[in-house]
């Protein structure tokens, strides 16, 4: 009887096709994920465990997975983006964040132009939070913005976005902005 040495506890046993696809199952149900992400889950679970059997392809459990619907990278993309503008966050992070999850090039292009759309209004909404420009409660000086706009600027929106919100003065309407003034 093998023990694991750590814990005191017989490690589990290796994997095969049919327990690989019990893990994804069950990842999918308690996550929303990616083709992507679920391929680095089964590929890290047959790592830790081993394999019994014929070799594993996790790509091709997450492609079946996405062809039977329980993935769909679109929809991963578009929650995930809507997610990320309502905290305020821009174009670029939310890209990062779809390429980091492992979403696919033509469904992160998909939904370009609605983060586009919501540009402005993303922005806005990021210094409302922090209370930058129209939001602040008294002028910044030119140290205080340059913070602001980096701050905005790595929350993915653009520098010159960024600029035209920080120098507006608090208490000015930010409604002209968001009409593409």
């Amino acid at each position: 009887m093998r023990r694991n040495t750590a814990s005191g506890r017989r490690p589990p046993p290796a994997l095969d096709r049919s327990a690989l696809e019990r893990l994804a199952l069950r990842y999918v149900e308690r996550f929303a994920t990616t083709r992507g992400k679920l391929a680095v889950y089964l590929a890290r679970k047959v790592r830790e465990r081993g394999w019994e059997g014929e070799p594993a392809d996790p790509v091709a459990i997450a492609e079946r997975f996405a062809e039977l619907g329980y993935i769909n990278d679109r929809l991963y993309a578009e929650s995930k983006a809507s997610a990320m503008a309502r905290r305020g966050l821009g174009a670029r992070r939310v890209k990062d964040a779809l390429r980091h999850a492992g979403v696919q090039e033509r469904d992160a292009e998909a939904i370009e132009p609605q983060l586009d759309s919501r540009a402005r209004e993303t922005a806005i909404a990021f210094a409302r939070k922090r209370r930058i420009g129209p939001f602040a409660a008294e002028e910044a000086d030119r140290v205080t913005l340059a913070k602001q706009v980096g701050a905005m600027v790595r929350a993915g929106h653009a520098p010159e976005l960024a600029w035209k919100i920080v120098r507006m003065p608090p208490g000015e309407s930010v409604e002209p902005l968001l009409d593409g003034d």
